[in-house]
């Protein structure tokens, strides 16, 4: 079997007591391409309506690989970022135009972003915030253009647009289509339910816990996971705890009280006991762990916001934790595609190497003793380079169309991490494409983290 669960840190699952689960993008699949064409749907008609936007942007067409996660908006100057894990910008557009090498470094010179810098700076890290960086890049392009005069400043823009999508998700107007088109929105997924009732046959306990309200949390497990129960009459009899409107990632840190919502009619009351298995709004994580009586570390929860419901979490809890990461189901398959590509770089990289050291030795003894080099023999290794150069530029091409065709690789930025990989490193214990890659495996698998070679074992070859 293919590997599909990924490990940064060792997981005995025979440990875990708890298995937490949020619902959107995890738990309950959506179709991200329509969704996320709806959102930004929903917010051209808004700026037009409430912000006062030209009326040419309702007409803007949805373009659903112009961004992807982990890109980061730079609100002053307009444009959309790439970061490795160190905050070097590896790739960059304005709007929609991409900006050559030369023009970056010299708007950026040596500048390396800090995301705590959210004055300046806002970080894509949700699979929601896709339309966000579309619209903002194409509002861009109006603004440049015909709308100098129509069109608010670059950072305005930026708030303007979050601000809007904000609105659509706490009115309810987003989920409200969602609610009447579950087919075209909702994948989904009988194998997760068998998953999960074979993870409740090893005594694992299951919870939800997700920022949605009851309402819409009742709606989508319903439609997602009832109609394929086997072991369990509803969803009510799989979960112990459903905890709804729980605010993360307030909820890992805050001090909020636990409601308690009456599952025939939604009503809610106040509740200040321990707490029994049941359904539940708002609530904070050190009461929870407290009242189940069982240490952070006996749960795993999985979520698909590398903020919401990793970064924080692992921060301010010691819950273990798991990442979903979607966009990897099409890039794992994109990396079988391109091995020729990558392995004849690799040989070329071999090939290029002794020459370049032939060539530094060659100067360097005409430096330091005055020796002429032999001009013949510097203009021979030099072409040897470039024409190497030229061939790995070609291979790089073809690897990188297989990818996504603006910004490549979602956990690549250039040969380095993307920042974007540096916080799943960091943050998330395993990661995998989706909920039901995990749900494969035995509820007592003994996830182990590999040996990590650090740069001076892998130039002794003793990584």
């Amino acid at each position: 079997m293919p590997q599909k669960v990924f490990v940064n840190r060792t997981l005995n699952m025979r440990k875990i007591k708890y298995l937490g689960l949020d619902m959107d993008h995890t738990l309950v699949r959506y179709d991200c391409q329509a969704f996320e064409e709806l959102a930004h749907h929903t917010m051209c008609q808004r700026l037009v309506t409430v912000k006062g936007y030209p009326e040419g942007v309702r007409g803007l067409k949805f373009d659903f690989d112009l961004a992807i996660r982990g890109l980061v908006i730079d609100k002053k100057n307009g444009n959309l970022l790439k970061v490795s894990r160190h905050g070097a910008i590896r790739a960059s557009s304005h709007g929609t135009k991409t900006i050559d090498f030369a023009a970056q470094q010299k708007l950026y010179k040596s500048t390396y972003i800090d995301l705590s810098d959210t004055h300046n700076y806002v970080s894509i890290d949700t699979a929601f915030s896709i339309s966000v960086a579309t619209l903002f890049a194409q509002l861009i392009d109006i603004k440049d253009g015909d709308g100098k005069e129509t069109m608010p400043d670059y950072d305005t823009i930026a708030q303007d647009v979050i601000w809007t999508l904000d609105m659509a998700h706490r009115d309810g107007s987003l989920k409200g289509e969602v609610a009447k088109n579950l087919d075209k929105f909702i994948i989904r997924d009988p194998s997760v339910v068998a998953g999960l009732e074979r993870y409740r046959q090893h005594d694992k306990k299951i919870f939800i816990l997700t920022n949605s309200d009851y309402a819409y949390t009742k709606l989508l497990l319903d439609y997602a996971i009832n109609p394929y129960l086997k072991n369990h009459k509803s969803w009510a009899d799989l979960f112990e705890y459903v905890i709804t409107l729980a605010q993360k990632p307030r909820f890992f840190y805050d001090n909020l009280r636990f409601l308690e919502v009456n599952p025939n009619n939604g009503t809610m009351t106040n509740f200040d006991e321990v707490l029994k298995r049941g359904i539940y709004q708002s609530g904070d994580a050190a009461k929870f762990t407290r009242d189940l009586g069982i240490e952070g570390d006996d749960i795993l929860y999985i979520g698909d916001h590398i903020y919401g419901d990793i970064l924080r979490l692992k921060k301010d809890c010691n819950w273990r934790t798991a990442l979903v990461v979607e966009e990897l189901g099409h890039e794992n398959e994109c990396y079988k595609k391109v091995q020729p590509f990558s392995a004849e770089i690799r040989t070329l990289m071999e090939r290029k190497e002794p020459l370049e050291r032939a060539l530094v030795d060659i100067i360097s003894v005409k430096v330091e003793t005055g020796k002429e080099a032999d001009e013949a023999d510097v203009a021979d290794l030099q072409n040897q380079i470039t024409d190497i150069d030229k061939a790995i530029s070609q291979l790089i091409k073809k690897q990188q169309s297989h990818f996504n065709s603006h910004w490549g690789e979602i956990m690549r930025a250039g040969n380095e991490e993307s920042y974007f990989a540096h916080q799943v490193d960091r943050f998330a214990c395993i990661y995998m494409a989706k909920l039901g890659d995990l749900l494969e495996m035995s509820p007592r698998t003994y996830f182990r983290a590999g040996r990590r070679p650090l740069a001076h074992e892998l130039a002794l070859g003793i990584g």
